[in-house]
């Protein structure tokens, strides 16, 4: 079978005692492109897996020598395991199954049905490339990432090297950051990073509570504090005891709650609701807030004690308009996932859609760069995302500056004779003067005039102007 940097195609090897049926597998299976190796025992097939291993090996089970249930279990040692199909005649199906269970991922039955052992075959080859691409996300998204935060530039270093240190602190922890930067991910790393990391970290949102649930929620209660209350409740605080609870937007947090969370934060007790008795708690605090809490404050809001109390240690989530180095990174990560996740070929943006997305502000984020690489994956049909594929409002940053003056003489001198010009020719001057304006290009004089490629060629084709190509 012998090494090889690149495959260029699939490898298989086929295992098969009975010289007919081994030389019919092996021509179905190289008229299908794939690279064969075809053996009679599988004493040989050990040697060839010795030299490489192929993606599926094909074995019967009933061999002269060693059987298929031994080549099998010499198959599942193998550093890269192949995909292993078993060939088996009808009185041997119950071994089959045995080997189904020590590993084997599927059967087929002898007489073989060619077109079903096709589909089998390429159906292990299919799985076996999604798992090794599920394996390469997640190879990649080790690299150059903290705690599921991807980040190489300098800006982002900075903010890990500040939770590992804030890590090693007792205190609260008040993250600000603009919405969809990854303040509960900043969270969650920094109890990852702490001595509390063993210990549960739960997380709530201040804004999806409704206010009067907000303290039973934090507190718990006991049986019969209020109406609909037929049994205990345990709080946030009792469910982190020993580890850390995450507070997302914090300044949605109703004034009353607030004097309870600050007296938590001195004393360290809590009191459910209902109950005679307080008891203590060690819960670490983070908090995060998209809002400027010394505003709320002015207004009335917040509490001014309260927000000291928390602002002891603060950390500031960098919006990814001041993260230029990390936004190629971020987008070929999320392009990596949402093309395993929904089995695109897509590899990579071209230059105009890479620089798109550089030129965009985003105002929602990572969050929003997300989101929006999930569509351009969904929406794209080839090997690269392009700007057609991206959302609308980022397409509208690439629109040229037309020059209107001469889009004014232009449809002057138009409109200037004896007849005027139907609908459908003014429509085709107006193309024609846009595919001038940016050079021919017609992939961006659709995304100018919002239309479809196809709808552009077939109005161009309508027209018959083969004077400009794209």
């Amino acid at each position: 079978m012998g090494n090889k940097a690149v495959k260029q195609s699939e490898q298989i090897l086929l295992v098969e005692d009975d010289p007919g049926l081994r030389e019919l597998l092996r021509d179905e299976l190289e008229d299908a492109g794939m690279e064969v190796d075809a053996v009679d025992s599988a004493e040989r097939a050990l040697k060839q897996l010795q030299q490489g291993s192929p993606d599926v090996v094909i074995s019967d089970l009933r061999l002269p020598g060693m059987d298929g249930m031994a080549l099998l279990q010499e198959v599942r040692n193998l550093h890269a395991r192949p995909a292993f199909l078993i060939i088996t005649a009808f009185g041997t199906i119950s071994q089959a199954v045995e080997a189904l269970k020590h590993g084997a991922d599927e059967f087929l039955t002898k007489p073989l049905d060619l077109e079903h052992f096709m589909l089998s075959v390429n159906r292990l080859l299919e799985t076996r490339r999604l798992r090794g691409e599920v394996q390469r996300f997640r190879e990649l998204i080790e690299q150059d990432s903290f705690h599921g935060m991807i980040g190489r530039g300098r800006v982002m270093q900075v903010m890990f090297d500040q939770i590992r240190q804030l890590a090693r602190a007792a205190g609260p922890v008040l993250v600000a950051g603009e919405s969809g930067t990854g303040k509960e991910l900043v969270a969650r790393a920094i109890h990852a990073e702490s001595s509390r990391a063993g210990a549960a970290f739960q997380a709530v949102n201040c804004a999806g509570v409704p206010a009067e649930l907000l303290e039973s929620e934090f507190f718990g209660h006991e049986a019969g504090a209020f109406t609909g209350a037929s049994r205990a409740h345990k709080g946030l605080f009792d469910q982190a005891d020993g580890g850390t609870l995450f507070l997302d937007e914090m300044g949605e947090m109703p004034m009353a709650l607030q004097a309870k969370l600050l007296r938590v934060l001195q004393d360290g007790v809590i009191r459910p609701v209902g109950a005679n008795k307080e008891h203590t708690v060690d819960v670490r605090i983070v908090a995060a807030t998209n809002r400027n809490l010394e505003e709320l404050i002015e207004s009335g809001d917040f509490r001014e004690d309260l927000f000291y109390r928390l602002e002891t240690f603060t950390l500031r989530v960098p919006p990814l308009r001041e993260r230029e180095d990390d936004m190629e990174l971020l987008a070929a990560r999320f392009l990596e996932r949402f093309a395993v996740q929904l089995d695109k070929e897509v590899q990579g943006f071209t230059p105009a859609a890479m620089n798109c997305l550089k030129q965009y502000g985003f105002p929602g984020n990572v969050r929003e760069l997300e989101n929006a690489i999930e569509r351009a994956v969904t929406f794209c049909h080839g090997s690269q995302v392009d700007v057609e594929h991206l959302p609308s409002r980022m397409q509208d940053q690439q629109r040229p500056q037309i020059d209107t003056a001469g889009l004014d003489n232009a449809m002057e001198q138009f409109l200037d004779g004896p007849i005027l010009p139907t609908l459908d020719e003014l429509e085709r001057r107006y193309i024609t003067y846009v595919l001038e304006q940016v050079g021919g290009n017609k992939r961006r004089a659709a995304a100018l005039l919002n239309v479809s490629r196809r709808t552009l060629y077939r109005r161009l084709d309508e027209e018959g102007d083969q004077r400009i190509n794209g």
